[in-house]
C-alpha cells in the first residue's frame, strides 16, 4: 500500500511514538523508511554561531542513524537524508523528490500561546501534503 513511508525527526523524545509507528507500518507493508531531520539555517555575521550550527548537523545526522539503526532491527529498509532549510518546507519537498507515499509524524503537544507563537511544523505539513499524514501525539508521562 505505501511503498515509501517517511518519518520525519528533530531528535527530541516528541518523535519516538511516530518512529515507533513508522518502522512498523513500513514492516507491516514491506516498505522502505525514508527518516529525515531538517536543520534551520542560522544567519549571522558572529562566527561562534557557525559551531552551534555544525553542532545542529551532527545532533540531526545521529538522529537520523539512529532511526535506521531501529529499523535495521526489524528487517525494514532505511535511507536517511539530512537537509537544510525551513522545516516543512523541506519535509514537503523531500516527499515530492522522493514519492513518498505516507509521511508519519510525531507532534508535540502544544496548545494555547506555545502552539501560536511557536507554529507547528506537523500542522503546516497536514494542510499543505498531498499525501496522507499520520501524526503521532506525544503524551509526557510523569514517573
Amino acid at each position: 500500500m505505501y511503498d515509501r513511508i517517511l518519518v520525519p525527526t528533530d531528535g527530541s523524545t516528541a518523535v519516538e511514538g511516530a518512529i515507533e509507528r513508522a518502522i512498523d507500518l513500513a514492516e507491516t507493508y514491506g516498505s522502505t523508511l525514508h527518516a529525515l531531520a531538517v536543520v534551520e539555517p542560522i544567519y549571522t555575521v558572529n562566527e561562534g554561531l557557525a559551531s552551534i550550527y555544525d553542532t545542529l548537523e551532527a545532533d540531526a545526522n545521529e538522529s537520523v542513524e539512529a532511526i535506521a539503526e531501529q529499523a535495521a532491527a526489524a528487517d525494514v529498509p532505511t535511507i536517511t537524508a539530512l537537509r537544510n532549510g525551513v522545516p516543512h518546507r523541506e519535509i514537503l519537498e523531500y516527499v515530492d523528490d522522493e514519492g513518498i507515499g505516507l509521511v508519519v509524524m510525531g507532534t508535540h503537544g502544544r496548545t494555547g500561546l506555545d502552539r501560536y507563537l511557536l507554529g507547528s511544523v506537523a500542522e503546516k505539513v497536514v494542510r499543505l501534503s498531498d499525501v496522507p499524514v499520520l501524526t503521532v501525539r506525544y503524551e509526557e508521562t510523569e514517573e
